[in-house]
């Protein structure tokens, strides 16, 4: 058993405790002194338990119904196990990368080009100075689209693969608990600052949804931070932030991998952690 919360005796968990059972959820209550102390079996289960606890101290009544709430993503143990209904926007993303996927032979077709930041057959791109004046035409011209059409832009299936499981991951939790316009804002400024780094650092030729994944990434860890109520590891923050900083030494080329648009990975992140800042993180939605 580990020790997850003490509280003062006059506290009473009596109905708490009746609803933890029915979630499945293998807990004790014990005295010491003055004190009664709640105890799990699963140390795992502890942060989805104390918020629960945190919902029934300032709503009592509302853990003495038998059943989660209908339709709840939510596992009795406390892990996330969403279904395509819990995430439609998300569901639709990963469904438009799969299509263009087919539709641009994973960007060897000539339609690649109409989804990049500009074409790169029209403009010049070598400096600064020519991707800034390709940008602005292109944007003169209606093309508003180029601005986060990228982000479906993939070039091999492992890459597509991956940015799909981790989007579904973290995208369907943010999407049911924080809402659906607060995945579109995350979706909208990761995108924009991911592609927009990458473009003037390196040009248009890049694709892939890894900057809105790195944005929910340091979004979801740093307003997790804040208000427990995502399924988050930590050690997934470790590996995003290894991962960058691995992007941009020689290695990735050496080890045959190629290159990696890693100032997208690092736009995606910084966009993260500026709308982790200033949103309000939102109560959990059970």
């Amino acid at each position: 058993m580990y020790r997850i919360k003490q509280l003062e005796t006059d506290v009473n968990l009596a109905a708490f405790s009746q609803w933890l059972e029915q979630q499945g959820v293998g807990h004790r209550i014990t005295a010491e002194g003055n004190h009664q102390v709640l105890w799990l079996e699963n140390p795992d289960q502890a942060e989805p338990v104390l918020e629960a606890l945190r919902q029934f101290l300032a709503s009592p009544q509302s853990h003495s119904r038998p059943d989660r709430k209908p339709g709840s993503p939510f596992h009795p143990s406390g892990r996330w196990q969403a279904s395509p209904g819990h995430a439609p926007l998300v569901m639709a993303m990963i469904g438009v990368a799969i299509m263009v996927a087919f539709a641009t032979d994973l960007g060897r077709s000539i339609l690649s080009a109409a989804l990049m930041v500009v074409d790169p057959r029209v403009y010049p791109w070598d400096t600064m100075a020519e991707r800034l004046t390709a940008l602005t035409s292109t944007l003169a011209g209606g093309e508003v689209w180029r601005l986060v059409s990228p982000d479906f832009l993939h070039f091999s299936w492992p890459h597509l693969i991956f940015n799909s499981v981790m989007l579904w991951f973290l995208g369907s939790q943010v999407e049911w608990i924080d809402g659906r316009g607060r995945l579109l804002v995350l979706f909208v400024v990761g995108s924009l600052l991911s592609n927009g780094l990458q473009y003037f650092t390196a040009g248009p030729l890049f694709g892939g949804l890894s900057g809105v994944v790195y944005a929910l990434v340091s979004y979801c860890w740093l307003s997790q931070r804040r208000r427990p109520r995502f399924q988050f590891p930590s050690a997934l923050a470790v590996l995003a932030v290894g991962w960058v900083l691995f992007g941009f030494t020689p290695l990735p080329e050496l080890l045959g991998l190629g290159r990696m648009a890693n100032a997208a990975h690092l736009g995606g992140l910084l966009a993260g952690l500026l709308l982790g800042l200033v949103l309000p993180a939102r109560e959990p939605r059970h």
